[in-house]
């Protein structure tokens, strides 16, 4: 297949990166869960914690523990904690509990909240007993969320490297697909992938433990979300081989990111162009339409999600801003590398935080728009300035060719608020 390759007018792969290593302002990895209840539907999440954590998945998700999703938390009371009591013990009998009241559930993950040291508990020992105790009708994996540890989406990293070991072994030459999306999207990429006569796809997370999920030496894989490096290096260990590409974020991400498994599975240019170029015509004329408030605007990223980057890289090259900051949580070239080369040279690339600091550049900057997580969005806001909970971009559908000016919206609309808001005050 022969399409054009993308290019950018220096791009930021090789530029200075700003390593910070302070206070950071971010989200637990518990929060993953959230999502990732609703896409695995065998699956249940136990987080061992505190209360605290307990309200915070209560609060987070709209729903409470005992309305019984598929997650909830086994709490840990002093005792546990000071190590007077044998926490091994009651974990194994919460456990034989759920698991007679939900024979629904094939996979069990213990999510740690916060390090063994603190918890007084190996999880992956108990992961490791209640397996060989249940097995075969339920498999029992452990990953930490622990906000000490990680980021938010980084609990989705976690997770999905925890089951990569224990996927099958195939010698089948297949491409595996790699990230929780939403099902709409993911229907929609199925559909374009089919198109184009690629297939069978695997999925990880697939959304049964029994589905045809495996991976070996002639694994391809592509990347859907850009905070998946320890699945990535996982993926890697078994054999696969990772396909590289801007992530499918926009017209141009999504192409660009078809493009490269089609290269990989030999599409023809002609199979290609029928199977995109209607939802891509539909995609540029969406983003047209809500990036109308955008161009010319100005835009600083607090690194929270790891989407910062191929964000950046859709709001400069395709809705016409200017990046002041890109700040990331972590930088994974074979990751973000792709994006960073397509983003146009210019902008501050930081990893890592030092939030004052960065409150101090960004109350330098002024800039239109400033993408940040909630605990900084209503200070900001207070000082005036326009801001994007980083966090809706993470629970809402953005990825691909149909939400592509619904992704230009969420940047859009707070800018059209404000400009709203100060014709009223001008009134």
């Amino acid at each position: 297949m022969n399409v054009p390759a993308l290019t950018s007018s220096g791009g930021c792969r090789t530029a200075p990166v700003l390593k910070e290593r302070g206070q950071r302002e971010v989200f637990c990895g518990l929060t993953g869960i959230i999502w990732l209840h609703r896409k695995m539907q065998d699956a249940f999440f136990l987080v061992v914690g505190s209360r605290t954590c307990a309200h915070l998945l209560q609060s987070a998700a709209g729903v409470m523990i005992f309305a019984e999703p598929r997650f909830g938390t086994a709490i840990l009371e002093e005792a546990d904690l000071a190590g007077l009591a044998d926490a091994h013990t009651e974990l194994d009998r919460e456990v034989d509990r759920l698991l007679s009241r939900r024979p629904d559930i094939r996979q069990l993950f213990l999510v740690g909240s916060c390090p063994s040291e603190v918890i007084k508990l190996d999880l992956h020992r108990a992961a490791e007993r209640l397996t060989v105790k249940h097995a075969p009708h339920v498999r029992v994996l452990n990953y930490s969320g622990s906000g000490i540890e990680t980021t938010f989406t980084q609990g989705e990293d976690a997770c999905l490297a925890c089951m990569v070991p224990v996927l099958p072994e195939t010698q089948a030459r297949e491409l595996l697909v790699v990230g929780a999306l939403p099902d709409v999207v993911e229907d929609q990429m199925l559909t374009l992938l089919a198109a184009m006569g690629i297939g069978p796809v695997r999925l990880l997370p697939a959304h049964r433990v029994d589905e045809t999920t495996a991976v070996g030496p002639n694994t391809v894989f592509a990347l859907t979300q850009p905070f998946l490096g320890d699945t990535h290096a996982a993926l890697q260990n078994r054999g696969a081989r990772h396909i590289s590409a801007p992530f499918p974020f926009g017209e141009e991400g999504t192409t660009a990111w078809l493009a490269a498994i089609a290269a990989e599975f030999g599409v023809d240019k002609a199979t290609f162009a029928a199977a995109t170029d209607a939802p891509r015509a539909r995609a540029r004329k969406a983003i047209a339409q809500a990036s109308e408030h955008l161009s010319g605007k100005s835009v600083f990223f607090f690194p929270d999600s790891q989407l910062e980057i191929p964000l950046a890289r859709f709001l400069t090259r395709e809705c016409g801003m200017t990046a002041i900051e890109v700040g990331s949580p972590y930088i994974h070239d074979a990751l973000h590398g792709p994006d960073l080369d397509l983003l146009p040279a210019g902008p501050q690339i930081s990893e890592g935080q030092d939030v004052e600091k960065q409150l101090d550049r960004v109350r330098a900057a002024r800039p239109d728009l400033t993408v940040c997580g909630l605990g900084l969005a209503n200070p900001l806001e207070a000082e005036g300035l326009t801001t994007k909970w980083a966090i809706e971009l993470v629970f809402t559908p953005v990825h691909f060719y149909e939400q592509a000016g619904d992704l230009a919206g969420l940047f859009s609309r707070p800018i059209r608020r404000r400009s709203v808001l100060k014709l009223e005050a001008a009134e």
